[in-house]
C-alpha cells in the first residue's frame, strides 16, 4: 500500500524539478534576448551602458537567482516533510505491515552488501 504513495510523492517531485529545470533554462533565454539590442547600440556607435549600472543589473540577477533558489529548496523541504509525515501516519496505521516491510528491506541491502564484499 505505502509502494503506489511513494510513487506518487515521487512522481510529484520529478515533475516540480523538472518544472524548475525549465523555468530556469527559460530565465536566461530571456536575458539573452535583451543582449543583441545592446550589441546593435553598440555598432552604431552608441555609449555603452555604464560598467556601475551594468554590475548593478548583474548583481540585482544574482540576488534574484538565489532567492529563487531558497524558495526552491523551501519548497522542496516543504515537500520532504509532508512525505515523511504520510509515512508516519502510514506506519501508524499498519505497524505490522511497516515491521514486516523494514525487515524484508533490512534483508535484501544485507545480501547486497554481502554479494559486494565478497
Amino acid at each position: 500500500m505505502a509502494d503506489p504513495m511513494l510513487a506518487r510523492e515521487l512522481k510529484s517531485l520529478h515533475e516540480e524539478l523538472a518544472a524548475v529545470q525549465r523555468a530556469r533554462q527559460s530565465s536566461p533565454q530571456s536575458s539573452l534576448q535583451g543582449r543583441p539590442a545592446e550589441s546593435d547600440a553598440k555598432a552604431a556607435g552608441e555609449a555603452s551602458p555604464a560598467p556601475a549600472a551594468a554590475a548593478a543589473g548583474s548583481a540585482a540577477s544574482t540576488e534574484a537567482d538565489e532567492h529563487d533558489l531558497q524558495e526552491d529548496v523551501r519548497e522542496f523541504l516543504d515537500e520532504v516533510t509532508n512525505f515523511f509525515s504520510e509515512a508516519e501516519k502510514n506506519i501508524a496505521a499498519h505497524p505490522a505491515a511497516s515491521v514486516v516491510g523494514a525487515l524484508v528491506v533490512g534483508i535484501l541491502i544485507g545480501r547486497l552488501l554481502g554479494r559486494a564484499k565478497s
